[in-house]
Formats: structure tokens, C-alpha cells, sequence
């Protein structure tokens, strides 16, 4: 039964390194702030759920899970808030293309002056 553990432990470890992997690659080749953003969060969160899961098997022990699921809650909890906040800014510098958006949910705010209570 270790043997099996250890074996599916690897197998995660693999998989969760090859979509940090893909994160980091995608945050280097991808063009606009919305592909940056996506590589920068999906992939990335994935994998390190799948690599703590897989540390937790492979060490086998209550004191690492305890360790792991705050790690685990709070990536989970920070990137999609980071996401929007990077992705916020980029849409008032004016770095999205606009073209590219299909609603822009925005705009009224960005017509509105900040300190006019809008």
C-alpha cells in the first residue's frame, strides 16, 4: 500500500510541477493582461493544490495536512483577489484591449470622476 502512495504521490507531484510549469511559460508568452492573468491564477493554484496533496500523501503525517490546508486556503483565497486587482488596474491604465471585451461592465465608472460619488 506505501508503494501505491508513493507512486500516486509522484504522479501528482509531476502533473502539479508541469502546470506551474505552464503558468509561468504562459505568463511569459501571452500578449494581453487577461491571458497573463488567467496563466497567472488557473494553472498555478491547481498545481500547488496537487502538490501539497501529493506532500501529504508521501509524508503521511496529521501535523503536514495541518499545515498544508492553510497554505492551500489562502493561495486559494489570494490569487483570484490579486487576479482582479491586477486586472482592475490594467482596465484603467487602459492596457486591455477594448476591442476584445464582449461586455464592458465598466465603463459608466470609468465615464464617472472618482470623487463625484460614483
Amino acid at each position: 500500500m506505501n508503494e501505491i502512495l508513493d507512486i500516486v504521490a509522484l504522479v501528482l507531484i509531476l502533473i502539479g510541477a508541469l502546470l506551474c510549469l505552464t503558468a509561468a511559460i504562459g505568463l511569459l508568452r501571452f500578449r494581453d493582461v487577461p491571458s497573463r492573468l488567467h496563466a497567472a491564477t488557473k494553472p498555478q493554484v491547481l498545481g500547488l493544490l496537487l502538490i501539497c496533496i501529493a506532500v501529504a500523501l508521501s509524508l503521511r503525517s496529521w501535523p503536514v495536512v495541518a499545515f498544508l490546508v492553510p497554505v492551500v486556503l489562502i493561495q486559494m483565497a489570494t490569487a483570484p483577489l490579486s487576479a482582479h486587482m491586477v486586472g482592475r488596474q490594467a482596465y484603467r491604465n487602459g492596457t486591455i484591449d477594448e476591442r476584445s471585451l464582449f461586455v464592458d461592465e465598466l465603463d459608466e465608472s470609468r465615464r464617472t470622476p472618482p470623487a463625484a460619488g460614483g
